[in-house]
């Protein structure tokens, strides 16, 4: 006896079973026929590419063509490259007084510090600059009490991987080690944010981007560290040398010998250029006066 056949509506109407299986075959084709026509990037290059042929045809936004080549490129770093550099961490001493440990704070701006015992390669925690204020109205209170356990990242670490540990962790800063267990810098989300969105703004930056120069309220001036040489001579009347570096910060760096650190002053041409905030291993904002004249 034969199997009996399945059902079919009458008038020989499609079922909506059959409709998609039917229909994947012309999609299929039409897609080689695209792919044909129109192949797709075969390297991250090409894709960049791409982004941009769609930025020029006003299919994206320039800030978004941006941020996509950002976490394209930031699938390429890792920790060691971002990294703020062991000699100019900001580090608070476990052993240090209160009034100092503030200071430093006030000083750097920073939200969380590293803590160190004996040796700076030493750090046993990260405090938040809000807990030190708990000290303030308990003195009494010790300060390894308020200490944060400390996160170790190897300089080898993709960013991607970094930053799905910053935010399922709930960590904001951690501390690269080299590939001897030792202290070679530390690296924030921030850092790695920036690496898609661009260098994320403070109070400190110039939110018009009109002037790399700007007069403070007590007379003196605060000079970006990437201001061109020429601007800071003719806001200050002098003749600094504007064939060698181009840029403000990298003249300092070099009549100091390194790289200033936040806090730290340089004498150059009859002004005094202190370090108000830097980032990244550079000098982001200066705050400079004149040297003071004898009698």
């Amino acid at each position: 006896m034969s199997e009996p056949q399945p059902s079919r509506p009458r008038g020989g109407h499609k079922s909506a079973a059959d409709a998609p299986s039917r229909g994947q075959a012309p999609r299929k084709l039409l897609d080689r026929m695209l792919e044909f026509l129109h192949p797709g990037p075969d390297s991250t290059s090409e894709l960049i590419e791409t982004l941009a042929e769609a930025e020029q045809r006003e299919l994206i936004a320039p800030e978004s063509r941006q941020m996509l080549e950002g976490v394209l490129h930031m699938a390429e770093l890792s920790a060691g490259d971002v990294m703020v550099a062991a000699p100019r961490m900001d580090l608070l001493d476990i052993e240090a007084p209160y009034e100092e440990l503030l200071g430093l704070v006030i000083r750097a701006g920073h939200s969380r510090f590293p803590v160190f015992e004996g040796q700076r390669d030493n750090i046993i925690g990260i405090l938040l600059a809000k807990d030190l204020l708990k000290i303030q109205r308990a003195p009494g209170l010790n300060l390894r009490a308020l200490l944060r356990p400390i996160v170790f990242v190897p300089e080898s670490k993709g960013l991607n991987e970094l930053l799905r540990d910053f935010r399922s962790n709930r960590n904001h800063l951690a501390i690269v080690i080299d590939e001897f267990g030792n202290t070679a810098g530390l690296i924030t989300i921030e850092d790695v944010l920036e690496e898609i969105v661009g260098e994320i703004e403070d109070e400190f930056d110039d939110k018009d981007g009109e002037s790399s120069i700007y007069t403070l309220a007590d007379g003196s001036q605060r000079v970006a560290g990437d201001a061109v040489i020429p601007a800071v001579n003719e806001a200050f009347g002098i003749t600094l040398p504007e064939d060698e570096f181009d840029t403000i910060g990298g003249l300092v760096a070099h009549e100091h010998g390194r790289v200033p650190r936040r806090g730290e002053v340089v004498e150059i041409g009859g002004l005094v250029f202190s370090v108000m905030l830097t980032r990244g291993g550079a000098v982001r904002w200066f705050k400079v006066t004149r040297v003071a004249q004898d009698g």
